[in-house]
């Protein structure tokens, strides 16, 4: 059975709200109403000045300023569903049973029960993470409820005890709580510079759970401009659109 292309489906029981990205919805039954509110819709402990750092840092990591808030306000249960903006899979995760956080992309995020807190952090090394791609910035998911992350094409789930691991910074979607994180510089010169594997590498370690992707959207991005690049642009002929289809329908290797 193909399953690439999913949808998360929530069952909003009277008065509960959940939580998304803006565009992430695909349906949702009559009674559920929604609005668009700056941030995850807590109040900070330090007020007005911690909103405006939060909201600074996401304008910094290029995501909205805004989420979606989705509310049932009927007396029944009502149901909406949520899909991701690519090819890939749909990651639930109980955030009560991860110690409370889990670390991802800051693409990743898709819904979430109301109450879960979202924040941006960035690795330590802040020099490397400069030129570190994708892995340079994070988002951090805490609370105690559901949240739904999404990743490109298969997705594997790596269990570290104490081991190390070394990954394309794009194709990191997130790990757990006792994971610890950092970028690492690719091999050799020779090896950055040809090895096509980019600059740095995301350097994991420690005891958790961590979760990869194999076809980050960035990577499919990158192979789609190479292509019409090579065939002359979205608007030299057909062929450029042909050479497109052919790509997104696996025909070209």
């Amino acid at each position: 059975m193909i399953d690439d292309m999913q949808i998360v489906e929530i069952e909003l029981d009277p008065g509960e709200t959940v939580i998304a990205e803006a565009g992430a919805m695909n349906y949702m039954d009559e009674g559920i109403t929604f609005e668009s509110v700056m941030g995850d819709g807590t109040k900070p402990p330090g007020g007005f000045w911690d909103q405006a750092l939060g909201a600074g840092k996401r304008m910094l990591a290029g995501e909205s300023l805004f989420l979606t808030h989705f509310h049932n306000g009927s007396s029944v249960k009502r149901t909406l569903a949520f899909a991701a903006p690519y090819p890939g899979k749909i990651i639930p995760l109980d955030l009560g049973t991860l110690g409370g956080d889990f670390t991802c992309q800051k693409d990743s995020f898709l819904c979430a029960a109301k109450g879960t807190q979202l924040d941006i952090t960035f690795t330590k090394n802040i020099g490397v993470g400069l030129f570190g791609g994708e892995g340079f910035i994070l988002e951090r998911l805490s609370g105690s409820g559901r949240v739904f992350v999404h990743a490109g094409g298969t997705v594997v789930k790596r269990e570290l005890a104490g081991g190390r691991l070394l990954v394309d910074t794009g194709c990191l979607v997130g790990f757990t709580h006792g994971i610890s994180y950092d970028i690492t510089q690719a091999g050799n010169l020779k090896s950055m510079i040809f090895g096509g594997e980019g600059l740095f590498l995301a350097d994991l370690s420690g005891t958790g759970t961590v979760y990869l992707q194999s076809l980050p959207f960035s990577r499919l991005a990158r192979r789609v401009l190479q292509s019409l690049h090579r065939r002359g642009g979205f608007g030299k002929d057909e062929g450029s659109l042909l050479g497109l289809g052919n790509i997104l329908m696996g025909g070209q290797r």
